[in-house]
């Protein structure tokens, strides 16, 4: 099991108690909506985590380091706060998930101007995950 590293000297808490307690909720329901981007191609999915990791850092020590530090999420963030760029690897997932997702229900979509919509959703979809810079690679030596 990898070494959990701590990031609490990155949190920042909000000095009324009820205020975290409502980050903590607003991030929570942030992350449930970023893990149902991931299998949806409508809803993005790293805004929803960058939001969770913003309303945790403000909330709680142990939520936002649980948060960093989970083998599915963390690295999204880390990889955003780093590079400021997507993986190759998520672009080319992502335009292939919206591209088939939204052609197959085009296909079962019984009106002309729902199919439009759709269309006009998936391709501004993915000029959004495109416009930003691609993550290079790091090579091994």
């Amino acid at each position: 099991m990898a070494e959990q590293k701590d990031y609490s000297h990155e949190v920042k808490l909000h000095r009324y108690g009820f205020v975290r307690y409502l980050l903590i909720i607003i991030g929570t329901i942030s992350l449930i909506l970023g893990i149902i981007g991931i299998f949806t191609p409508v809803l993005p999915t790293t805004p929803f985590l960058l939001l969770t990791a913003a309303c945790y850092a403000r909330a709680s020590q142990k939520f936002y380091n649980w948060l960093m530090n989970n083998k599915y999420f963390g690295s999204f963030i880390r990889d955003w706060r780093i590079h400021k760029a997507i993986p190759l690897k998520a672009k080319i997932i992502s335009v292939s998930t919206i591209v088939i997702t939204m052609t197959v229900s085009a296909i079962f979509a019984p009106i002309l101007q729902v199919r439009i919509g759709m269309a006009v959703i998936g391709i501004c979809v993915i000029y959004y995950i495109l416009r930003f810079p691609t993550k290079k690679e790091e090579v091994a030596e």
